[in-house]
């Protein structure tokens, strides 16, 4: 990367859900399989870039944020120098007749690359 400077060409977000369990880890990861589905990163063969030198930052929100693994978040990615966390967000949805909440997950996903 000598003498480029990493920008940032891609922001996807995505969401994901765990209807009954309560896995924040499954909802991260079909949160961040959503955003993946909505790009192409066909611009890497278009300005040479290998997709190894992609730097990916995954934000995942969620409303217990401890309680997402992130070694299989940034497992799931399938190319680049992945980073990920989480933080407060998304949604759980109580179920009243049992300790069952539906976990809703957020996942942004930005790519940067070097320029």
């Amino acid at each position: 990367m000598t003498g480029k400077t990493l920008r940032r060409v891609i922001l996807e977000m995505g969401s994901g859900n765990d209807l009954h369990g309560g896995d924040y880890t499954k909802a991260a990861l079909r949160a961040v399989q959503d955003a993946l589905h909505h790009s192409s990163l066909s611009m890497l063969r278009a300005l040479k870039v290998p997709p190894a030198d992609m730097m990916v930052a995954v934000t995942i929100g969620v409303q217990r944020p401890d309680r997402v693994d992130l070694d299989r978040v940034v497992a799931s990615l399938p190319y680049g120098k992945v980073t990920a966390r989480a933080v407060k967000g998304g949604l759980d949805i109580p179920d009243p007749a049992k300790d069952d909440p539906a976990v809703i997950a957020s996942a942004a996903i930005v790519v940067s690359l070097p320029l």
